[in-house]
């Protein structure tokens, strides 16, 4: 399972929900959590209910409150909702809490965002664990900040300072080692096209496969930015083909490259992704 965009959606706003639904996001996040104040959240979940069923469009996950609030149980109950196909758990500070979540909630997949406390920094390798239902891994810097008391997350260039740079970089590593989805985080200025794809192209230069967003605006700019271009299909198949020649090879000349084993799994996985977009 590899989404380009996860798109954000508060769970209480009707007009907000049907547009999100008819957008080109590979995947909603119905939030239950930060976009829904206390006295809302029974409605939200009472709106996700009644949710109709649809065929096609984007893949549907709620994000629930955490596991140590109050809401929680409660939101674990609109999982009944025949469309959801996973969990967003907010706050995880280990694999103990996906596999806690695991526990209540059968083999439903999980997508845990894992870098919102101080605590969460400390226990990125923790997620990997043989049989779990983790899906994908996402970092988040609005908590984060607020709970480390930081005044900003960026320097006078509007790139991230250094701790922020280490909970994404934390959390890419963390997903590849456990197997699942890395994500990265929000793009928070929504109106700011540009900005957005200069970021998506750069998570996707480090090696995250999808991007969250906050306004449906976002999404076609963060699937162009995770889909492979033409020239990428190319080169890929031209490796592929190479080895596929020559398969005792270490080392190959391709297009004028020397190109090894890893370049030959990452024309793989470029190849991969393009298959599982042009079924979507």
């Amino acid at each position: 399972m590899t989404h380009r965009s996860w798109l954000f959606v508060p769970a209480d706003s009707e007009k907000k929900i049907a547009k999100a639904i008819d957008s080109d996001a590979d995947a909603l996040i119905f939030d239950l959590e930060d976009s829904v104040a206390p006295g809302r959240k029974a409605a939200a979940r009472e709106m996700l209910r009644g949710l109709p069923k649809r065929a096609g469009g984007p893949e549907w996950w709620v994000r629930v409150n955490p596991l140590t609030s109050e809401y929680h149980k409660d939101d674990l109950e609109v999982l009944g909702v025949a469309d959801v196909a996973g969990i967003v758990l907010p706050k995880a500070e280990s694999g103990a809490d996906v596999t806690q979540l695991a526990h209540r909630t059968g083999n439903i997949p999980i997508h845990a965002i894992v870098t919102e406390t101080p605590a969460s920094l400390f226990g990125l390798l923790s997620y990997r664990v043989p049989g779990s239902t983790l899906a994908a891994m996402s970092w988040g810097a609005e908590d984060l900040s607020a709970a480390l008391g930081a005044s900003s997350k960026t320097d006078e260039n509007g790139v991230l300072t250094f701790t922020f740079q280490l909970a994404r970089t934390l959390c890419l590593a963390g997903a590849v080692a456990a197997g699942v989805q890395p994500v990265d985080g929000i793009y928070a200025d929504f109106r700011d096209l540009d900005g957005l794809q200069a970021e998506a192209a750069a998570a996707r230069g480090d090696g995250f496969t999808g991007k969250l967003a906050i306004h449906p605006d976002q999404v076609p700019v963060i699937n162009a930015a995770f889909t492979p271009s033409p020239q990428e299909l190319a080169e890929a198949r031209a490796v592929i083909d190479a080895f596929a020649r020559a398969p005792d090879a270490g080392v190959l000349s391709v297009g004028g490259k020397m190109v090894d084993r890893p370049h030959l799994l990452q024309a793989q996985s470029i190849l991969d992704r393009a298959k599982l977009k042009s079924v979507k």
